[in-house]
């Protein structure tokens, strides 16, 4: 009983435990809630283990299938699966809120309930996202996940948190306005059904393909983000506290990527190949240009979001590409993404706890006073900017040779991220963490506690082993991107209406 409600409790886990920790009460009651939910978040952890311990790799069919009826008047269904590629993204995002817990544990003093409550009921929406196979389902999941976090940016952020959380939010919520309609008007086309799979089989005219594109395009691109509607994102993360950084690069960017996957590309195939061109485009743009950005940021947490929109944009043109690397390629780049990208953030947190500073400028020497936490800052750049060996690697190795199948230049252009990678990454690295003791406060810092340490070494731990083991992330999702690519490839188009 329990395995065939697997996903249903990964999702429901967290979210009735964010409610208990929020009846905890005040800040008095902190200890209970910290232990609460961190005793919530490892249990949610253990509970997706067994999808990947029991995933059957030789089937493309969603597995851990629940079906309930819900709204039975509109053919609304309960109705959740998972597949090679959500799989993986469903184990990502447990994984990632056990270490934000852990990250916040001390360093929230003040409203600690509501704080953890936040994320948990975030984490288990989240799992929402990627299990669900309803339509509307899905909506609610994808646009409920955004209350939590307006709720973190807005309470816990810093000073102009109002003006980055209403950005945030209103980018995020008329984008999925169009998405809504999309979905409303394949319900009728597909006979009055929100079921997702039955999309797949629609016979839709190539003008109706492009409508319907632009419209996830709006929900879609805009929470990976793509250039250009990616400026809500370095103002979020500048103002999020730590662990709603962490979140927001590790997990939420995927949403977005994971919508072409799971609705544009399967759905819209003729769409997805007639505007190809637009995304690789939008996608090179973000590589070269967003990169070039990032190369004269300031500040720590604004130079690792521009780095985040550029390695997104790598994911989009994995996709696009439409071969087997490219994709696979994508998708891996999307996991060590959340590890890197998470492990990042956390590495300006432990900076900004101490310091109360995230500027570039006022750090210098940080190896002789940190030397544990400079090694392992340093291991987070080194993968950030592609080393070999290191998860950031695998999956931009795999973009860009499924782009040379494609095309030379696309390529080339891809490639462009593994110097400007390098360069805007070391170029943080050098001032942050090496030369000479900077300044008076730089001499007065510590190194990582335990805590810190736990932290940081899980994340270690998970971009070498990607980086040097990448078979069990392939293995499971080779034959659903083989699927994908089927449903990619089909023409769709009926013959009367064909060009």
């Amino acid at each position: 009983m329990l395995t065939q409600n697997l996903l249903s409790i990964a999702i429901w886990l967290p979210i009735i435990g964010g409610l208990v920790v929020l009846a905890t009460g005040g800040d008095d009651r902190a200890p209970v809630a910290r232990l609460i939910s961190l005793v919530v978040a490892v249990l949610t952890f253990l509970v997706t283990l067994p999808l990947y311990q029991h995933f059957n790799l030789h089937t493309s069919a969603m597995q851990y299938v629940e079906m309930r009826e819900w709204i039975p008047q509109f053919n609304v269904n309960y109705h959740l699966g998972v597949d090679g590629i959500s799989l993986l993204l469903v184990l990502l995002t447990s994984f990632t809120s056990i270490l934000v817990v852990i990250a916040g544990w001390q360093v929230i003093q003040e409203k600690v309930a509501q704080y953890l409550a936040a994320f948990l009921v975030m984490e288990g929406l989240m799992i929402g996202v990627f299990s669900a196979l309803d339509a509307i389902l899905f909506y609610v999941f994808w646009e409920a996940m955004l209350i939590p976090m307006f709720i973190i940016i807005g309470m816990w952020g810093g000073p102009n948190r109002v003006y980055a959380t209403i950005k945030f939010f209103l980018y995020t919520l008329l984008g999925s306005v169009l998405m809504l309609v999309a979905l409303l008007y394949m319900y009728f086309k597909a006979g009055k059904s929100f079921d997702i799979q039955t999309y797949y089989a629609l016979k839709l005219t190539l003008t109706e393909q492009v409508l319907i594109f632009f419209a996830f395009f709006a929900a879609f691109a805009v929470k990976v983000p793509m250039w250009p509607v990616h400026t809500w994102l370095p103002d979020a993360h500048v103002e999020a506290p730590t662990g709603g950084s962490v979140v927001l690069a590790a997990i939420m960017l995927k949403m977005g990527a994971y919508g072409f996957i799971r609705f544009t590309l399967p759905i819209l195939p003729d769409a997805s190949h007639e505007l190809a061109w637009f995304m690789i485009a939008l996608s090179l743009v973000a590589i070269v240009y967003i990169g070039l950005v990032a190369l004269v940021q300031e500040d720590m947490k604004k130079l690792i979001a521009y780095s985040s929109i550029a390695h997104m944009g790598f994911v989009t043109l994995g996709f696009f590409v439409f071969n087997a690397q490219g994709v696979e390629g994508a998708l891996i780049q999307m996991i060590s993404h959340g590890f890197v990208s998470g492990a990042l953030f956390l590495c300006v947190g432990v900076l900004y706890d101490r310091m109360h500073s995230r500027m570039i400028k006022d750090y210098g020497g940080v190896v002789n006073r940190m030397p544990v936490f400079a090694a392992l800052m340093m291991l987070f750049a080194m993968a950030n900017a592609g080393l070999p060996g290191t998860s950031g690697f695998v999956g931009e190795f795999l973009v860009i040779l499924g782009a040379f199948q494609a095309n030379f230049w696309i390529a080339f252009l891809a490639a462009t991220t593994l110097i400007f990678g390098a360069a805007y990454t070391l170029w943080m690295v050098k001032r942050v963490i090496f030369g000479k003791v900077a300044n008076d406060h730089v001499a007065e810092l510590n190194d990582i506690n335990g805590r810190e340490g736990l932290f940081l070494a899980i994340l270690a731990a998970a971009v070498l082993v990607m980086g040097v083991w990448p078979a069990p992330f392939l293995d499971v999702m080779h034959t659903s991107v083989d699927e994908l690519l089927r449903q990619a490839t089909t023409t769709k188009i009926p013959l009367l209406t064909a060009r």
